[in-house]
């Protein structure tokens, strides 16, 4: 005997008590003889493989350098954006960027802030480093 197919618009269509009985021993007895699966296969529990994006070369990327006091308790802070690199990478011009400067700096969700009006210093490193950045605001 084969397991019973029970459809999602059967389950939803049925009203009477003798309808839902019929439809629960049949599920119960699919279950019960391993006949019933959600997947077929291991294959189709996979995602579709999707080419890696591949990282925008550093002279392409749009790299911002502006100099902001907002959210900084009046504190001027160089902010540099635009930055697509893995977050090792970003790490690391962030050293490189803190050590030019002689200054502290951190990195947060991808902008990296420098303390102080090191626009110049930034733009320079940056420039170094293989990214064509530009100053940003005033």
């Amino acid at each position: 005997m084969a397991p019973a197919v029970i459809t999602a618009p059967e389950r939803r269509q049925s009203t009477g008590y003798a309808e839902q009985a019929r439809i629960t021993l049949a599920l119960e007895q699919a279950m019960a003889k391993g006949g019933w699966q959600e997947f077929t296969s291991a294959a189709s529990l996979q995602r579709p493989a999707e080419p890696a994006a591949a990282a925008t070369p550093k002279a392409q990327q749009r790299v911002r350098v502006q100099r902001t006091k907002a959210g900084k308790g009046g504190k001027l802070v160089t902010a540099i954006s635009g930055l697509e690199a893995p977050e090792a990478e970003l790490k690391a011009l962030l050293k490189t960027l803190k050590a030019s400067a002689g200054t502290g700096g951190t990195l947060k969700d991808g902008l990296i802030e420098l303390q102080g009006d090191q626009v110049a210093i930034a733009l320079e490193a940056l420039t170094k480093a293989g990214y064509r950045p530009k100053q940003a605001g005033g």
